[in-house]
């Protein structure tokens, strides 16, 4: 298997975690599985040097991981509260 058909393979896998993310009603699992499956965009897109894709879903990594530990420390202080 060449390079090529191994990133277009990574490429469908980012497409069906993406896909999945959208079907999750816990909103922290939305944002866990959204963050894989836009990490695994920014690797296939810097690999086919699709640089529009690798930057809008580095973005959204960043969206994505500021939610979650926003959303963690929501949690934390719910938890400290007497």
């Amino acid at each position: 298997m060449d390079s090529a058909t191994v990133w277009e393979w990574v490429g469908y896998l980012a497409s069906v975690v993406v896909a999945i993310s959208l079907m999750m009603s816990n909103i922290k699992k939305l944002r866990w599985w959204n963050l894989i499956g836009a990490g695994l965009f920014v690797a296939y897109g810097l690999a086919i040097d699709a640089l529009p894709v690798a930057l809008v879903n580095f973005f959204i990594v960043l969206i994505d991981a500021y939610y979650i530990v926003k959303i963690y420390k929501a949690e934390k202080a719910i938890n400290q509260q007497p």
